[in-house]
């Protein structure tokens, strides 16, 4: 057995198999040993012998994986800091995504290496990475070269965590923690948002970051793919305190970003307001003005189009994928959950052109409008959201003149009966499940591309396959954001303001090459678009980082 030090994670290879056999054995036997525990509620300062005894087989199957490093990592996200957890299941979970990535072909002796990898990334990893490697193989078959830059591809060039201290407005001391992880640079400065939400942790940053890096890559921008934030949420928070957090936060990060290093954005719970204040105290820091933060206002460098980009530039891929089967949007009913700012600039711009948006929905329930949604719809759903900062629930009472909904609480609006053609998943991971979709077959569905992040499940994906819809997936479909991130970012250098009908153009012309892209990768290597995707956007990166040599 040869053991190959990359980084924090070693990858283990055996010829003959043994190691994979050992650590399937020791998978399955403590998955059998986990069995029955099922949801035990974690106590911050006690731990039942129950449990303590659970985490131990956990460590057990950790050890046979990669060492004290893993151990840690399930320590963590299994251990005190889950409130419910369910260890059987996460063991069997992990046992099935090993034989499901050797069932589709990945050589075996890289089986145990992947599975190590699943663990390193977290809970949601595990989707992500199944997702991206079974995409890889036909690649990995054709062309060997690239297999040897798994075990670099999928950990992080670099994590950085620190504590970020504050006073609030009682004068009280809190630290919050706060995170960057860099997560591969082979084509481009780390680029990828920052999070500010109470349950950010390392696994949730580490998951985002290894998608944002093919994202990144499919928009043919020089740009790297990371992702960081902090466990501060500033929800309820003075506009005083957010700023004095703000402040502490880039008074470490700032040592690590720069505009040809790391260019952080926003992302949920980072606006305008929490870009402002970083930019400025980055600013009085270095001392330089520079394009070191994307998503800013228009006054100091921001772009025109950012806050509309990840709307739009869903329903361009749409209209791409549609000629790309001689069909056009125009007269397209189209279903689309969420409605915050992806939801609404998507419902927007399909009215725009002619398409028939017939619903939204947010965590209390969904908003049907059967007959279509009109601008007046649209600009209800933003005041509501922008103004009121309520739910959905409230809009008879915010706008009791408004005609032509039907209001369902608490209910998904993939369970409902609605016809349309095409759907648009806006809201958030996972929102579309395996049950889900003999309802969406029987709405008449034929289309799915995705404005939210993983939106959909892989089971999910399978049904898609079999029912033969046409499916843009999310790192493609909702690349818009990010590549008008790339444009501020040209824009600042150049020392320019575009108009917005030039950062329009020019969005519409990357969502071109990103769905060609996608679609020459599928056609290629005789694969549905979702994997094309995945294969053209590690072509790019894998190309570089071979160049790089073992860096």
């Amino acid at each position: 057995m040869v053991v190959v030090n990359c980084g924090l994670l070693p990858l283990i290879h055996d010829t003959s198999n043994s190691a994979l056999d050992n650590l399937r054995y020791n998978v399955v036997n403590n998955s059998a040993n986990l069995h029955g525990l099922g949801h035990v509620r974690v106590g911050r300062t006690s731990v039942s012998k129950k449990l303590r005894t659970a985490i131990s087989l956990a460590h057990n199957v950790a050890d046979s994986l990669s060492g004290d490093y893993i151990a840690d990592e399930l320590d963590e996200h299994i251990g005190g800091n889950s409130a419910e957890v369910s260890l059987h299941s996460r063991v069997a979970h992990l046992k099935y995504t090993a034989h499901r990535l050797a069932d589709k072909g990945l050589p075996l002796n890289r089986s145990d290496a992947i599975l190590t990898v699943i663990v390193c990334l977290g809970n949601a990893g595990i989707q992500a990475v199944t997702e991206v490697l079974t995409s890889l193989v036909p690649i990995l078959e054709a062309e060997p070269k690239y297999q040897k830059l798994l075990p670099m591809l999928v950990e992080p060039e670099r994590i950085i965590i620190f504590r970020v201290p504050w006073v609030n407005d009682k004068g009280e001391t809190v630290v919050n923690r706060g995170f960057r992880v860099q997560f591969n640079s082979a084509i481009g400065p780390y680029k990828g948002g920052c999070r500010f939400r109470g349950n950010v942790n390392l696994s949730i940053l580490k998951f985002l970051g290894f998608e944002q890096v093919f994202k990144n890559s499919l928009t043919t921008l020089p740009m790297g793919g990371g992702k960081g934030g902090s466990d501060f949420d500033p929800a309820g928070k003075t506009d005083g305190e957010v700023m004095r957090f703000c402040q502490s936060f880039m008074i470490e990060l700032q040592r690590h970003i720069g505009a040809d290093t790391d260019v952080p954005a926003g992302d949920i719970g980072v606006g305008a307001r929490e870009i402002g204040f970083m930019f400025g105290m980055y600013k009085r820091i270095k001392n330089v003005f520079e394009g070191v933060l994307t998503g800013k206002g228009l006054a100091y460098g921001g772009s025109l189009v950012r806050p509309e980009a990840t709307g739009y530039g869903l329903v361009y891929f749409t209209c791409n994928m549609l000629k790309s089967i001689g069909q056009e949007i125009k007269g397209k009913r189209a279903m689309v959950s969420g409605s915050g700012n992806v939801a609404q600039f998507c419902m927007q711009k399909l009215i725009q052109l002619g398409a028939i948006p017939v619903s939204c929905s947010d965590s209390h329930g969904a908003l049907v409008f059967k007959d279509g949604m009109t601008q007046e719809h649209v600009e209800a759903i933003k005041k509501i959201k922008g103004v009121f900062r309520c739910g959905l629930d409230q809009i008879k009472e915010k706008f009791p003149e408004l005609k032509g909904y039907e209001y369902f609480p608490g209910k998904s609006i993939w369970e409902l009966e609605v016809p349309c053609e095409l759907a648009l998943p806006c809201a958030t991971q996972n929102e579309i499940l395996p049950e889900h979709v003999p309802h969406m077959v029987k709405n008449g569905i034929k289309l799915v591309a995705e404005g939210a992040n993983m939106p959909s499940t892989n089971e999910t994906i399978d049904l898609y396959m079999e029912n033969k819809f046409f499916y843009g997936p999310g790192k493609a479909a909702n690349a818009g954001g990010v590549s008008v991130s790339g444009l501020e970012m040209t824009q600042n250098s150049e020392r320019l303001a575009w108009t917005a009908e030039e950062v329009d153009n020019k969005l519409k012309e990357i969502m071109q090459r990103i769905f060609d892209a996608a679609h020459d990768a599928s056609e290629r290597y005789h694969v549905p678009l979702y994997k094309g995707a995945n294969l053209a956007g590690f072509k790019r990166v894998a190309d570089a980082m071979l160049a790089f040599g073992c860096v």
